[in-house]
């Protein structure tokens, strides 16, 4: 049975108003982000083809792995602020700004070019949110930039791929 929503929610956090509302939405985003990602890795996973493929077929698993984790983390920290997360297929199709990865075979640099870009939009769009957690919370932030110091990290290894 759901809980009515227009009643008082059963989970409080430290946050409220204008705090909360800035808050949730960027953890919201960010929730979003890390699922289409881990999305959009596994589709590349599973079409990668190419001399290269078991290199980035097996640092894709690596690039899942990451975004489910941090989804997690999001979505937790969403819940202890009293905000339910939200990760259904429907939300994700709608809101995500992650880069689509097209179906069918995909040569490995093309996936590896594919894999660059949408973490760069992911990681730009995180830089965003944690400017704006700076005035509302910075426990969130802290979250925010832990994920982003570590994606830069990504970027930079899947920009290493590329370089000839």
């Amino acid at each position: 049975m759901a809980l009515n929503t227009a009643t008082k929610s059963p989970i409080t956090g430290a946050l409220g108003g204008q705090d909360l509302d800035v808050t949730s939405r960027a953890l919201q985003a960010t929730l979003v982000d890390m699922i289409d990602l881990h999305l959009v890795a596994k589709q590349a996973h599973w079409n990668v083809v190419g001399k290269n493929f078991r290199d980035v077929h097996l640092h894709l698993d690596e690039l899942v792995n990451e975004a489910r984790g941090y989804a997690d983390d999001v979505a937790e920290r969403c819940a202890a602020l009293g905000v339910p997360p939200d990760g259904r297929a429907s939300t994700v199709a709608e809101r995500s700004s992650v880069l689509r990865f097209e179906p069918g075979w995909r040569m490995d640099r093309d996936v590896s070019e594919a894999i660059t870009a949408a973490l760069e939009g992911v990681i730009d769009r995180l830089r965003e949110r944690v400017q704006e957690t700076d005035r509302t919370d910075l426990i969130t932030q802290d979250l925010l930039i832990g994920i982003t110091r570590e994606l830069e990290k990504t970027h930079w290894m899947w920009q290493a791929k590329l370089a000839s």
